[in-house]
């Protein structure tokens, strides 16, 4: 509880910080401020935000509870270097005069990265899988019943 504290304490600080620095820029827009903040807003709510919900929302149908932690650690990270890399990928500031600017192929080099990060993900469900059919062979004593492969640990009810 300390520790949120002073995150908050120190992001107010922060903020207040940027907000006398800006608003003592004599060349500051407020117009072209609440412009900047408006799209921010709209571009993390409504979209980043609503494609999380979908993709969360099609992992809980398709994908097993106990893969689920990985597999989401994977998505998520997989759209943020979509995201981050999608200018260079797109060449947004390429001059068609100058060839050395922004020379890699980009496109190519996301593929490898989000190929390497599903990999990662299909590792990480291989280890999951692994230790829980260890868990399983272990309690395959007299009176154990069978579980789901979908249903969590015991004793635990999931809210509808």
């Amino acid at each position: 509880m300390r520790t949120r504290v002073a995150l908050v304490a120190a992001g107010v600080l922060l903020i207040g910080y940027a907000v006398v620095g800006a608003s003592t820029d004599p060349g500051l827009a407020p117009a072209g401020v609440l412009v900047f903040l408006a799209g921010v807003l709209v571009g993390h709510d409504v979209v980043w935000m609503a494609g999380l919900l979908a993709v969360g929302a099609l992992l809980a149908r398709f994908v097993p509870r106990r893969h689920r932690p990985v597999v989401r650690a994977g998505a998520v990270g997989a759209a943020a270097l979509t995201v981050v890399a999608l200018p260079l990928v797109l060449g947004f500031g390429r001059p068609s005069d100058d060839p050395s600017v922004l020379p890699l192929p980009y496109g190519r080099n996301l593929v490898v990265v989000l190929l390497l990060v599903a990999a990662a993900t299909a590792v990480g469900c291989l280890a999951v899988e692994l230790r829980h059919r260890r868990r399983t062979a272990g309690r395959g004593g007299a009176g154990a019943r069978p579980r789901a492969a979908d249903e969590g640990p015991p004793g635990r009810v999931d809210p509808p």
